[in-house]
């Protein structure tokens, strides 16, 4: 859940990326991390194990400061994949604000995403977060292996549900920050609608977002890809 400090005039958007063992979250962050200006970021915590990428969780602070002096930080986490860490996956879950679940594209791992999907979901009632009002989308990595789900097919699945789509090759940087900034915005939207963020602090939506673009260097194609621009 949001936090917001009317007295200090601080905003903190928790944001986490969830998704199967070596999906690409820490990978997401990894590149997001060296996107933004050094000056407006936070040090990326990482915890590397034999048997996960992540055991615990990585954290990549963003700040954010209005005009009229709001600061606004968005905290990144991601959450270790393998299913005996599923406490530690719940526990990084509580008061998420919004959700990017990374899937692996190969066709192969198709089991593995649809099983992570669902235990996303259980987590969140757990949490008492509602699944189908939590801003989440969805990004199909690892677009650049062989042997993965057709675009036609990915298509099919935008078409199908509520979640935006998004196409990534971490690993090159491709779709990291069109992700980020698709979560950004439903999630900025969501948190609007019920805090009335913009009236209460003077900040927009498209300047928030615009603001952190600059921080991210993004260029104007992967704003419009995120749904920004």
């Amino acid at each position: 859940m949001v936090q917001i400090d009317f007295q200090r005039r601080e905003v903190v958007i928790k944001l986490v990326y969830y998704g199967p063992a070596l999906s690409g979250k820490t990978t997401n962050l990894q590149m997001l991390h060296e996107r933004v200006d050094p000056g407006a970021r936070g040090r990326l915590l990482t915890l590397d194990t034999k048997d996960d990428r992540t055991l615990f969780f990585d954290l990549l602070p963003i700040f954010f400061k209005s005009s009229s002096g709001l600061t606004i930080k968005v905290r990144l986490f991601t959450v270790p994949g393998q299913v005996i860490h599923n406490s530690t996956r719940r526990l990084v879950l509580q008061g998420a604000d919004g959700v990017a679940f990374i899937a692996d594209s190969r066709v192969a791992e198709t089991r593995h995403n649809n099983e992570s999907y669902a235990n996303l979901k259980a987590n969140l009632r757990d949490n008492g977060i509602d699944p189908a009002t939590t801003p989440i989308v969805i990004q199909f990595n690892k677009r650049d292996l062989p042997e993965i789900r057709s675009e036609a097919h990915l298509s099919q699945i935008a078409l199908r549900g509520r979640e935006p789509i998004f196409r990534a090759a971490a690993v090159r940087g491709d779709g990291v920050v069109e992700t980020f900034f698709g979560l950004l915005r439903i999630t900025w939207e969501r948190l609007d609608g019920e805090y009335q963020l913009g009236d209460r602090f003077g900040v927009s939506r498209v300047d928030f977002l615009h603001s952190l673009a600059r921080q991210l260097r993004a260029t104007p194609v992967e704003l419009e890809r995120g749904g920004v621009a």
